[in-house]
């Protein structure tokens, strides 16, 4: 199937502030984002024309923003109707967002201090990351060799571009030898996350997850973990070493693209979707598609 180029499609974009055609949405070469990596955005699904936890994401990409140094030149409620804005103009119905901040071309260097912040949202009809059979079946999972950085040695508390290079070439490698993703450690040896989501598993009916304290505490992982202890399920947020891997009856990750995804394999170490699997899976696409509720006097 022959890919239609991102930069090659019809519709609108949100540019600084107001919709252009999506051809027209550009930046120049030698923007500070591109070089440098002083970009921020976000991932956000839309389903049935509504944005999933948009304040939560919003909120984020102005915290990531921060951490990078620079302010975003519009308020939180601002980008969350140009938001809606963009899910109208493109007809989006199921669908992801991707809002994002970068510093643009005014200064070439390492020091882009008065350099310009450019915004940009952009939205398109995107169905399951995952085919629905591997979905069901579970994905396939390679160990990396990249590991996630120490909190002292990069900004791992944002959604920063440059954070997620090793997440590429980790990713790429497990394609090209036949599975779906990669999992991540960090930089003591530990289980971190995959490439673009975070990891859950199984033991005895209770669950275990990497400490969130050198990557993204997921918005989708806050939200499942919310799920299982609304379900009775105990959650242990801790650290996990690999020699606990063959251990787990159970592994899936999360993630706004990857939703809630069953693992059956981890490098050879084989693992079978189940009851907490399946049950979690089940409540997040019914949580995702509830109608926002409305207050009496806005119905009013």
């Amino acid at each position: 199937m022959a890919l239609i180029p991102y930069d090659d499609r019809d519709g609108w974009m949100w540019f600084d502030g107001k919709l252009v055609p999506w051809r027209e949405a550009q930046l120049h070469v030698c923007s500070h984002g591109l070089h440098y990596g002083s970009c921020v955005f976000e991932g956000e699904r839309v389903y049935d024309g509504v944005t999933f936890k948009l304040q939560e994401h919003t909120e984020r990409l102005f915290h990531s923003a921060r951490i990078l140094g620079f302010e975003i030149p519009y308020t939180v409620a601002e980008i969350n109707r140009a938001c809606e804005q963009v899910i109208e103009a493109q007809k989006i119905k199921d669908g992801y967002l991707r809002p994002v901040a970068w510093r643009g071309s005014e200064m070439m260097g390492v020091s882009a201090q008065q350099s310009r912040i450019r915004v940009a949202i952009a939205s398109w009809e995107w169905p399951a990351y995952f085919t629905p059979e591997a979905r069901l079946k579970g994905i396939r999972m390679q160990i990396s060799k990249w590991r996630r950085p120490a909190p002292d040695t990069a900004p791992t508390d944002s959604k920063a571009a440059g954070l997620y290079m090793i997440c590429t070439l980790s990713k790429h490698k497990a394609e090209a030898e036949g599975f779906n993703d990669a999992l991540m450690f960090d930089w003591r040896g530990q289980v971190a996350e995959a490439t673009g989501a975070n990891i859950f598993f199984v033991k005895d009916g209770e669950i275990h997850t990497p400490k969130a304290d050198c990557f993204l505490n997921g918005i989708t992982r806050q939200t499942v973990i919310a799920l299982a202890r609304t379900h009775g399920y105990k959650v242990h947020e801790r650290a996990i070493m690999p020699s606990e891997l063959k251990g787990f009856d159970e592994v899936f990750i999360t993630g706004t693209a990857v939703e809630v995804t069953p693992v059956r394999e981890i490098d050879g170490m084989h693992f079978q979707p189940g009851e907490i699997t399946k049950t979690l899976l089940t409540e997040f696409d019914k949580l995702v598609r509830q109608k926002p509720a409305v207050s009496k006097s806005a119905a009013e």
